[in-house]
Parts: C-alpha cells; structure tokens; sequence
C-alpha cells in the first residue's frame, strides 16, 4: 500500500505535546492516555471500511498534541492504488483554543488525475464540497474545518519523454469532531465518512446504502459526482 506523505502541522493548529503515542494510540507508562482517547482509538482500530479500502495503522506525528493515532489507507483495484491517504486522531485533554474542543482530525489524501481534469477551474471547490459532504451525508457534527485543496502537474523530458504527463490533486484539512457520551466522538463514523471521500476522489462510485446507516458503508446524497475512472498514481 502506498503512504500518503506529508506534514500536518499546516491546518491542524497543534501544538507540541508532553506524551508520545505509538502506533496502537497508548502512551509511555509515565503518562497513560486518558479514557476518552484510548475509547476513540478503539473505534477506529475496529472499524470495518469498503473492501476497496485497505487501511493500516502507522505512526502518528508526535508534535501536534499530547496524544495522536494515525492509519494511512489506500484505494485499490488490482495492484494500482487509485488514492491514498493518512488520517490523524489529535487529542488534548486540556482542550484547545483553535480547535474548540479536545480532539482533532487531520488528514491528507491524494489521487492522480488524468490531465484534462484539472483544466476545471471549479475542480478544487468540487474536492472540498466532497470532503464537508461526506460528513453531512452521515449526519456528522464538526466545526472549525479548514484546509487547502493542491493540483500539481508533472512533464517529463529527456529519457523520461516517454511518460504521459501527470496531475495530481491532493487535500489536506482538519476538523473538530463533536464529542459525544462521556466525551468521545464517534470516531467510527468520522473514519467511514473519510472512506467515502478516498473513494470518491478515486473515481469509485458510491456503495448502495442509505442515508443515517451510519459507519457501516458510503452514504449516497451528497450532492456533488465522482470524478471518471482514472489510473492511479505511477510507481517512479
């Protein structure tokens, strides 16, 4: 599975924190993470996204906040990775100014686009509307969301001429995620809702299932079109 790569200190408004998590969302023994986050962890290490979706934990930044988790995920169809991304849980006990609340998400995604895509002036507004309507379709409740929606596009020359020119669209953002019983957002259903933005930016069309189901597949609704079937990004 390919990584997305990158930094998540451009939107997520953190700040260095005094535990180191690993991998699996627990901290050093000198500093346990609290309940709230150990719960929101679990969610996510639990839940179950499309088949298309192959999705794994990795290690999560260790300067945005106290306590992090992270999982990188890839949209897949044979061997070719259609989109990948990272999604980051931040979580501050003591709350946080910018945030207005205590967790955080963080993601960024991308996907490689076929040149004549990104000639649609309105194609970054089109990402963001996917991003915010993935989580409305799913009744989800955040605040504070923020990011940058980035094209970039690759020529090759010399002994590389005989590569097709190459456009890739990436997101990066964050969001406050509504706490819920016992102050814990359903992290769950933040991860489908971000699943169903990978797919969608990856050309997938959206799985059969109706609105308010929640965490258990894409929500149809949303408003906005997949963009066409495309290839995935090149292995250099």
């Amino acid at each position: 599975m390919a990584a997305a790569q990158g930094h998540f200190s451009d939107h997520s408004d953190g700040r260095r924190g005094t535990g180191e998590t690993g991998d699996s969302g627990s901290s050093t023994e000198t500093n346990p993470a609290p309940p709230a986050f150990r719960r929101a962890v679990e969610a996510l290490r639990t839940a179950r996204p499309r088949a298309e979706i192959e999705i794994e934990p990795t290690r999560p930044p260790q300067r945005l906040a106290p306590y992090a988790y992270a999982v990188e995920a890839a949209v897949v169809d044979g061997e070719e990775d259609l989109a990948d991304g990272r999604l980051v849980l931040l979580h501050d006990p003591d709350g946080h100014e910018a945030w207005k609340g205590n967790f955080r998400l963080v993601t960024l995604i991308r996907a490689e686009l076929e040149p004549e895509m990104a000639a649609d002036p309105l194609l970054p507004e089109v990402c963001w509307s996917w991003l915010t309507g993935a989580m409305e379709a799913r009744g989800l409740s955040y605040g504070e969301a923020g990011g940058t929606v980035t094209m970039a596009s690759s020529h090759y020359f010399g002994g590389l001429a005989d590569r097709r020119p190459a456009t890739q669209i990436e997101i990066r953002a964050s969001w406050t995620p509504r706490e819920g019983l016992g102050g814990v957002p359903d992290t769950a259903a933040h991860l489908a809702a971000w699943g169903d933005l990978l797919c969608q930016i990856a050309g997938l069309p959206p799985a059969p299932v109706e609105p308010g189901a929640g965490q258990a597949g894409t929500v149809t609704g949303a408003g906005v079109v997949s963009l066409p079937q495309r290839r995935g990004p090149q292995q250099v």
